[in-house]
């Protein structure tokens, strides 16, 4: 009776801890074949055959239709390049130039994958209507409240996402450094 008692228990612990470290890894996501330039993480391997099941377990939990690798790559930034998480409540400025692609978005979305909402229903810009200065770099302010020049509404919200969407770009699995793919960067301006 004893030895049924303790196989049952250990068996019970042995699923709890599959289902909770499964669960972690869907929710909270892997590091496994992800690039990381500055704040900015992307998963070149998310639209192909290669895929780890980490990632595909997270995609298919969130619903998410990943870039397909011929077509470009999604990176998303949860902090500036100071590790402090996006703040809605703050000034954000993303400044400098992109890798080349033919087309990209910047998008702001807040934790769950949802744009974000605000009056103005402005959730993005694209390559074709952001402002530059003469040597071809943005600046890019996300704030509450308005802003001259690109600004992107948070809302007001206490967190968020930033989604850089490259389309038909050379940045990819081979890619490793700022030095392959110069990106953005993201700095924190101010705080109320």
């Amino acid at each position: 009776m004893r030895l049924i008692f303790f196989t049952l228990l250990a068996l019970i612990i042995a699923a709890g801890v599959g289902v909770g470290a499964t669960w972690m890894t869907a929710t909270r996501g892997t590091d496994f074949g992800t690039l990381t330039i500055g704040a900015w993480t992307a998963r070149p391997r998310a639209g192909t055959a290669e895929i780890d099941p980490y990632a595909r377990a997270s995609i298919a939990r969130s619903g998410e239709l990943p870039i397909g690798a011929g077509d470009g790559i999604a990176f998303i930034a949860t902090a500036d390049d100071a590790k402090r998480p996006l703040d809605g409540r703050c000034d954000i400025e993303v400044s400098g130039v992109t890798p080349p692609a033919r087309f990209w978005t910047l998008t702001l979305y807040d934790p769950r994958g949802t744009l974000v909402a605000n009056n103005l229903e402005r959730y993005g810009f694209t390559s074709q209507e952001i402002l530059r200065t003469a040597d071809g770099a943005f600046r890019i302010r996300v704030a509450a409240r308005s802003r001259a020049g690109n600004w992107l509404p948070t809302g007001g919200v206490e967190r968020y996402m930033l989604v850089l969407r490259l389309y038909d770009t050379p940045v990819g699995v081979a890619t490793r450094t700022q030095r392959d793919a110069p990106m953005p960067s993201i700095a924190t301006m101010g705080c109320p």
